[in-house]
């Protein structure tokens, strides 16, 4: 054989790689249609929106969205206020304690840790509606109900086992020697936290607060049981009131719904790099 015809033998492609692609790239088109199909029916007229079921766009308005964003009783611009308001909160709870956490139980020796470990493993399992309840009551003794407190207080101290997890899986890579060198120089444990641990873990960080902005931003259940005034209502809650029984103007409610994800996609798409290294090296030594 020439070495010509090698070559080309090996560039090649296989036709079971070629197969492989053209299967992902059909899920990719599935997964996306149902997003795409709410992008261009936000740009359609309402009594043409369930019409077809194609993504052809002969009628583009941008009607729904100047309707939408006054539909209710408030303008939209108070919704996404107070989403962002409970999300950087909540990103900046879990960023701190969280990762003060994490250092604790991977990087300091106490009694019990091993226990207090496995408890903190445990309740990843547990479900949140089962202590909807008793936070609830908590939260009304406190006088916290239709207050952003019961949604953002709590994570400043730690609830999200997840993160807690992801941390310590990463902290745990990264060599012991650093702690005693600095230990050697005259660093206390909070001063290994803040200037050496912190910098070190970065991709984790940064994994963390993307997640918790998709979770709590998307979140439509805990703002539902808490709260309870229009003044105070998130994003999610505000596209819920678009629903009615009596009729309902799919047009406003797809743009608005399709404006709720520009925050998401902007985030994702600014953070994926240290998503990615931080998933990828979480659990490695």
């Amino acid at each position: 054989m020439s070495a010509e015809a090698a070559v080309t033998t090996r560039t090649k492609p296989p036709m079971r790689r070629v197969a492989m692609h053209l299967l992902l790239i059909a899920l990719a088109i599935g997964m996306l249609y149902p997003l795409l199909w709410m992008l261009v029916s936000s740009l359609r007229e309402n009594e043409n929106i369930f019409t077809s079921a194609g993504l052809a766009l002969t009628d583009a308005t941008l009607d729904n969205y100047v309707r939408g964003w006054d539909a209710q009783q408030n303008s939209f611009a108070i919704y996404f206020r107070n989403s962002f308001i409970v999300t950087g909160s909540v990103i900046l709870g879990n960023l701190i304690a969280c990762s003060l956490t994490a250092f604790a139980f991977a990087r300091m020796r106490f009694r019990l840790k091993a226990l207090f470990m496995g408890v903190m493993l445990v309740t990843i399992m547990l479900p949140e509606h089962v202590t909807i309840v008793p936070q609830y009551i908590l939260f009304s003794e406190l006088g916290w109900l239709n207050t952003f407190l019961p949604l953002t207080v709590p994570k400043f101290f730690a609830t999200d086992p997840f993160f807690i997890f992801l941390m310590v899986q990463f902290m745990r890579g990264i060599p012991r020697d650093i702690d005693e060198a600095a230990s050697i120089d005259g660093c206390g444990p909070f001063q290994i936290y803040w200037r050496i641990m912190l910098p070190l873990v970065v991709p984790a960080l940064a994994t963390t607060a993307i997640f918790s902005f998709i979770w709590t931003w998307n979140d439509f259940f805990r703002p539902l049981v808490f709260l309870t005034d229009n003044d105070l209502f998130t994003v999610p809650l505000a596209i819920r009131l678009f629903v009615d029984l009596g009729g309902t103007d799919w047009g406003a409610l797809f743009a608005m719904s399709v404006l709720s994800l520009v925050p998401i996609f902007v985030f994702f798409v600014f953070g994926q790099r240290y998503l990615i290294r931080g998933i990828a090296t979480t659990g490695l030594k």
